[in-house]
């Protein structure tokens, strides 16, 4: 945690206030993300509708976050970034406070429609708050802590939400949800001008017109290709790695499913430890493709080695590290080619690359393992990796 302490005990509070209020939305973000898979079994209980039916309340949450983001974008760097946050954690809260006063099952599927309206402003916001504020030797750090904190708030989610659900049942727990965005909202309000400008000036504004032209721009398009890429590595990993280990190497499922924690935990520390490397050089592409090329090899490993319990643990844990590494670098490289005043449409535009890659990754390694293949997922997954170094190594200029 020293850069942590390092960002905490800067010089100047304006921007530590920032990087806290940004990273505890990233938090709530995250934890809304999350927030149904854990009580999805009570809610189809009560309402007493099919998996696919329920399944429609993560569809709409999705296609309106992928649809909307890029102009949510737009609105961050023309309202001001602090102003669409707000708006963006109030709509959540008010969204999932809704479904936990109401009992209607179709008004769920639409405010989970709501919410992904909310869910819209996060990435360019922060990113845009993050860029104005925080000092150029330390936005590495804070970076990373705003990552750590958004992986954090995926891994409260579950045990937090089943324990409001054990108190005052499945509402209860969208309500408890619903204050801790009210809870981050007033953090973020408490933020009164932190010194940089919060709208767009009237020569920027003119100056957007182009906002679509810089997006189809190359360094953009690319960067837009490394996010799907990332998310489908991701999928991969995070979705199938337990089945396939299982189908591949006949890895008991408790293993397998250790070695994916591990994963996850290591690459929680290991965007810690990214944060820190990333204040130390400006070699951000050289930083990203070392990660992935550590990343790539060890996936293939697993795919061609029946590794015993203690090594498939290890080499996860590993790959799990370096997966967190490389996330600051990946944002320092976004905001290396986005000229000033564009950080909300270029980072809602390419982090639109999750969304995207969530939907593909899904199909492409589920009928791998239909066709019963399952060497296939981590060989995939090496592919990906490596198609993400290109992208990485390919870096025209910052457009003008």
């Amino acid at each position: 945690m020293s850069q942590a302490t390092q960002i905490l005990g800067a010089r100047r509070p304006a921007h530590v206030r920032v990087v806290t209020a940004v990273s505890a939305a990233h938090f709530v973000s995250h934890y809304y993300i999350i927030v149904l898979a854990p009580l999805l079994p009570f809610v189809r209980a009560d309402y007493g509708v099919s998996y696919t039916e329920i399944g429609l309340a993560f569809a709409a949450f999705n296609i309106v976050s992928a649809v909307l983001q890029t102009p949510a974008g737009f609105l961050v760097d023309w309202l001001g970034a602090r102003t669409l946050l707000l708006a963006g954690l109030l709509v959540g809260a008010a969204a999932f406070a809704v479904v936990g006063l109401t009992h209607s099952f179709w008004l769920l599927i639409a405010m989970f429609a709501l919410a992904g309206v909310g869910n819209t402003v996060y990435h360019p916001a922060d990113y845009a708050l993050l860029s104005h504020h925080v000092p150029s030797d330390r936005i590495g750090q804070a970076f990373s802590i705003h990552t750590f904190a958004g992986m954090l708030g995926s891994a409260v989610a579950p045990p937090s939400l089943l324990v409001l659900q054990g108190l005052w049942g499945w509402r209860g727990a969208f309500l408890g949800a619903s204050a801790l965005g009210l809870a981050a909202a007033a953090l973020m309000l408490a933020i009164r001008n932190p010194g940089a400008p919060g709208r767009m000036t009237r020569e920027a504004v003119g100056k957007d017109k182009a906002g679509w032209q810089l997006l189809a721009s190359a360094p953009i398009l690319l960067n837009l290709v490394f996010f799907v890429l990332l998310a489908m590595i991701s999928g991969g990993i995070y979705n199938y790695s337990v089945v396939a280990l299982g189908a591949l190497h006949a890895t008991p499922v408790t293993t397998a499913n250790a070695a994916l924690t591990a994963y996850l935990t290591l690459s929680a520390l290991g965007v810690l430890a990214g944060g820190a490397l990333v204040g130390r050089t400006s070699r951000h592409a050289t930083v990203a493709s070392i990660g992935l090329a550590v990343m790539a090899l060890l996936s293939a490993l697993v795919a061609e080695v029946n590794l015993d319990g203690a090594l498939l643990i290890a080499t996860m844990a590993v790959n799990g590290f370096f997966s967190g590494v490389i996330m600051p670098s990946r944002d320092m490289i976004v905001r290396a080619v986005t000229p000033p005043g564009s950080f909300g449409k270029v980072f809602g535009f390419v982090t639109t690359g999750f969304n995207i890659g969530g939907i593909i990754a899904p199909l492409v390694f589920g009928a791998i393992m239909d066709r019963g293949s399952p060497r296939l997922v981590f060989l995939g997954v090496a592919a990906f990796t490596f198609l993400a170094i290109a992208t990485v190594l390919s870096r025209p200029r910052r457009p003008a």
